[in-house]
């Protein structure tokens, strides 16, 4: 384990770009977070906004034509966005794991479970069968899957879409890596069993140091999750802090309008709070702020490139015209 003071992972001005006939796609760009041990970090946004090809770059699983084509990725200090496909792979499952919003890119159709979650296993560690069997037994169980001894012997294809999400996430915990990046692993699972899988990450983070990344649209998840928050936007980081800061005062107009579209701010009888207008296309985006087409303070200086400001230890801000402490919430169309 890598000492407290010491990030478990260090993104630096990330840009993972796709290299399209039409033109590129600067699907990440410029973003740069860290996430320490035992900490989870919220990267939230709404779809498009690169949350999902930042955690592909940071396994190395990006495929053409796309690239990381700057920044680093650095883990215990090692800069993996530049590592062999051989080093990735004896990182990945053992000290890096990820659970993708599609169970079936984790589980093979034609194995059972017992085989995948064993072969999981003994791949990374000198274990008997009969004890990587038994530990994966009690995975399953820990993701709430009944009878996992009889599940165990099942295949893929007998299970539900929201069991073999469990299936996959109860993988990415079976080895207690240092890095869990997580893909809305939660988004077809039912309140009950969400609220089982999320005390299990939180039990493993506190346990065993291991830090998480939560790739997520919804707030209410990542409220009671993550220790600091990225909001995405348009392939970049818009703000970043901790998540009581983030979401009890924004200072990006979308991280406002994001948690004013959430119900419960909502008064009983009146419409849901919604941002105006369409997520620009990553193709040939505009200069200037990606956001000024949606945003209510757009004025002529949003047509320039915002900086980056920090208008207090540890919070970041991606805006020309930042909202002061205390303002009321309100995204208007």
């Amino acid at each position: 384990m890598v000492s407290d003071t010491e990030p478990t992972l260090e993104v630096r001005n990330l840009r993972t770009h796709f290299f399209t006939k039409a033109g590129v796609v600067k699907a990440v760009d410029d973003v740069s977070f860290a996430v320490r041990p035992g900490k989870v970090m919220g990267l939230v946004g709404e779809s498009g906004s690169g949350k999902t090809v930042t955690g592909f770059s940071i396994l190395g699983l990006v495929d053409a034509p796309g690239r990381v084509v700057g920044g680093e990725i650095r883990y215990k200090g090692e800069n993996i966005a530049t590592a062999t496909d051989d080093r990735m792979r004896r990182l990945r499952g053992r000290e890096i794991a990820m659970i993708f919003q599609d169970p079936m890119m984790t589980l093979n159709p034609v194995l059972r479970v017992d085989t995948q979650m064993v072969e999981a296993i003994r791949a990374h560690h000198s274990v008997s069968h009969k004890e990587a069997w038994q530990q994966s037994r009690d995975a399953l169980g820990r993701v709430g899957i009944p009878s996992p001894e009889e599940r165990l012997r099942a295949y893929p294809h007998q299970f539900s879409g929201g069991m073999r999400q469990r299936v996959a996430i109860a993988i990415a915990m079976l080895n207690r890596p240092d890095l869990i990046v997580a893909d809305e692993p939660t988004t077809a699972l039912d309140v009950t069993i969400q609220g089982q899988i999320l005390y299990e990450v939180q039990k493993l983070c506190e346990e065993t140091g291991t830090a998480l990344i939560w790739i997520t649209h919804d707030l209410s998840v990542v409220a009671g999750l993550a220790d600091e928050i990225c909001v995405m936007y348009a392939g970049r980081v818009v703000e970043h802090g901790t998540v009581d800061e983030v979401l009890d005062q924004p200072a990006h107009p979308y991280t406002r309008g994001l948690i004013g579209s959430v119900p419960s701010r909502n008064r009983r009888g009146q419409p849901l709070t919604q941002i105006p207008g369409m997520t620009p296309s990553l193709l040939n985006l505009e200069p200037g702020c990606p956001f000024k087409t949606r945003c209510p303070d757009a004025d002529a200086v949003c047509e320039a490139e915002p900086a980056i400001t920090h208008p207090a230890a540890g919070r970041d801000v991606r805006c020309h015209h930042p909202v002061t402490a205390g303002a009321p919430l309100e995204v208007t169309a």
